[in-house]
């Protein structure tokens, strides 16, 4: 009886540690869709290991009265159930395992593979022992007989457990803090389970493979689940705080749409508006037609749609827009502010009654209209603008000035209440094409208070069409001295440009002249030394640098032909060997790196055929040795290879290397 006994404890323990998992509050509670996976495989897990445990605790009973002839079918059964249960927690575990895992964006489909492929050969296996015991089969006195396909199928579950267990645990030595131990408490359940199922082996008389079960099962509910709920709730609590000061707050799945709220007025509390739910996009289409504005409705509706959000966050932080809803019956102002979570998975979107406010500033514009002094402009201007806007910090409303260069004499031409929206909207018409995403970005919200946060102004040259005509001009924020408003000027330098880029065109001349070959007309080794230090730079910060090869080459004779026929026939020969590489190698470059050394880069297309343009070089260096005709170029050529190679150098000494090979056989007549 002691056998049951000791697994009717774990099996009381096993609801108390399990109770919330079990009953499917961490899937309900769980956030994304990978993080509700994870938990229904673990409450999964979790049912297979209550079978089992029923199944032992019945197993203990019935063994114990094996001598009553009309329990053996029960007792058989049960057997099979054992069996059955703990293959079970074998394929549940691992596919908890691997859920784990994807919820931190780490794929481990073979374990998937494996355990399935175990788990349907265990099946199999109980189903053929019915016919040919050769698992466990029972005696004439019908006492347990343990065959040796029991320790075949033990085998298997003890291999997928150390395997399970030194993934998890190579994983967890690779990472940092609170992951490194929820890691390491995964591996060292399996670790534990695979133990335990060794002692089962030994001692087939006493349950190991529950107590493993259960010491394994509060392993993952001390250091996993229980750590990754009380992060959770420091989470929860940090976004209550934040959201204070707004009526709601709301932190969405991109993907999926499922979102929670963090807090709410007991205002807006009265719409009665869900507080989860798991299609943020479509539930909130149905809110705003229920309770926008009637003039609104169809405005609110639009903006809720994931591709329109994510097209709205382009390029920058945040984006904001407002609109009227019906708080009982009286229509209030909520400004609505988008912004991308840390992780890049989620979108957190807040919201803000600002009626009064509104009501308030709009008195306040009209009166800014019509009664806004220059002197304001002048005290935060250094020089005239084309166009001046003059910005308020707090809610972005404006007021647009005019001059006569561009845009006319100077007066009121535009005003709005949202600066940074219109402009959004006024970009793509006068600016440059070219030009817009940076203009966009310079004039987002955010980027504007933390660029003036360490410094006076801050100022971006772009490109205007004015009548068809590319125009340059300048655009120079600032703040004022209340450091109430900024004010951000436009002037037009184009002339300054212009003159800038002739400068700049002369410049570029005669360095590309200076990275030149006079002689051949190639790159010389000032080019080759500034694209080996390029190459270089790329391969120590880690990049995953194209594949390349270096060829290096030498030409053979040249003293004799210098000496024989004079420099004149020598330079004529260098030319020839610089021509002939230039005709082979003919989509890479070539550098003359010293009296009569060239190196080609070999990439792209000619690094393909890399085998091939070697060949043909060399079938026409013997051709002209053989006529004694045309240049005579020793060849060497060595690849990059990302696993081994660290430096540049490295590879220019192999084809070096191999280089004065082909010329030792040049010289044989090889």
């Amino acid at each position: 009886m002691y056998y049951s006994c000791i697994s009717i404890l774990a099996l009381i323990l096993h609801f108390i540690i399990n109770r919330d998992a079990i009953r499917k509050r961490n899937a309900l509670s769980a956030n994304g869709e990978a993080a509700i996976k994870e938990a229904i495989r673990y409450r999964y897990f979790l049912i297979a290991v209550t079978c089992f445990y029923i199944s032992d605790i019945a197993w203990g009973i019935l063994h114990e009265h094996h001598d009553i002839n009309a329990l053996y079918p029960i007792l058989y059964s049960d057997g099979v159930l054992y069996f059955l249960f703990m293959l079970l927690t074998m394929m549940t575990w691992t596919r908890y395992v691997v859920a784990y895992l994807n919820k931190r964006r780490r794929r481990s489909r073979a374990l998937l593979y494996a355990v399935w492929t175990m788990f349907t050969l265990g099946i199999i296996c109980l189903m053929v022992n019915r016919f040919y015991p050769f698992i466990f089969s029972f005696n004439e006195n019908h006492e347990y007989v343990a065959e040796p396909g029991r320790y075949i199928l033990f085998l298997l579950q003890i291999i997928l457990y150390m395997i399970t267990s030194s993934y998890m645990l190579y994983i967890a030595s690779k990472s940092t803090g609170q992951e490194r131990i929820r890691y390491s408490a995964v591996g060292l359940t399996s670790l534990v389970m695979e133990l335990f199922l060794i002692f089962q082996i030994i001692t087939p008389k006493f349950p190991f493979h529950a107590m493993g079960l259960i010491i394994g099962t509060c392993v993952i509910h001390s250091f996993v689940e229980e750590g990754e709920r009380k992060e959770k709730e420091i989470y929860d609590n940090i976004a209550r705080s934040l959201a204070e000061d707004y009526e709601a707050m709301y932190y969405i799945d991109i993907e999926t749409g499922a979102y929670r709220e963090f807090s709410a007025s007991d205002e807006y509390a009265s719409m009665n508006v869900p507080m989860t739910g798991r299609d943020f996009y479509a539930e909130t289409r149905e809110n705003a037609v229920r309770y926008a504005h009637p003039d609104d409705r169809e405005f609110a509706e639009s903006l809720y749609y994931k591709e329109t959000m994510l097209e709205n966050l382009k390029g920058k932080k945040s984006y904001s827009y407002k609109y009227r809803i019906m708080v009982g019956d009286e229509p209030r102002y909520f400004r609505f502010t988008v912004m991308r979570a840390a992780d890049d998975r989620h979108f957190v979107l807040y919201e803000k009654d600002v009626d009064e406010e509104i009501t308030a500033e709009s008195v306040r514009r009209e009166s800014q209209k019509k009664n806004i002094t220059f002197s304001r402009i002048a005290e935060s201007l250094a020089s005239n603008y084309d166009v001046i806007y003059y910005i308020n910090a707090d809610d972005a409303g404006y007021v647009g000035y005019g001059s006569n260069n561009i845009y006319g004499e100077l007066e009121v031409r535009k005003s709005g209440d949202d600066f940074y929206e219109d402009a959004r909207k006024d970009i793509p018409p006068i600016v440059h094409k070219e030009d817009r995403d940076k203009v966009v970005d310079f004039l987002n919200r955010d980027h504007v208070i933390s660029a003036l946060e360490s410094r006076k102004r801050h100022s971006l040259d772009y490109r205007l069409v004015v009548n068809g005509k590319t125009q340059y001009v300048r655009m120079t924020v600032r703040k004022t001295s209340d450091g109430g408003h900024y004010i951000i000027g436009v002037e037009n330098i184009d002339a300054e440009v212009r003159k800038e880029k002739e400068v700049l065109r002369a410049l570029n001349t005669e360095k590309e002249l200076a990275r030149r070959d006079e002689l051949t007309g190639i790159k010389n080794k000032t080019a080759y030394m500034e694209l080996e230090q390029s190459v270089q730079a790329n391969m120590d910060k880690g990049i995953d640098y194209l594949p390349f090869a270096i060829v290096v080459c030498d030409a053979n004779n040249l003293k004799q032909i210098n000496d024989n026929d004079g420099h004149v026939a020598g330079d004529e020969y260098i030319k020839a060997s610089a021509k002939l590489l230039c005709d082979i190698f003919d989509h890479s470059p070539v550098f003359r790196v010293g009296g009569d050394e060239f190196v080609v880069f070999l990439r792209g297309g000619d690094y393909s055929d890399r085998s091939e343009l070697m060949e043909t070089l060399q079938s026409q260096v013997r051709e002209n040795q053989k006529k004694d005709s045309g240049p005579i170029l020793a060849a060497g050529m060595a690849e990059y290879d990302p696993e081994t190679d660290n430096l540049v150098s490295e590879i220019f000494d192999r084809a070096d290397k191999a280089m004065y090979e082909d010329k030792q056989d040049l010289k044989g007549g090889r």
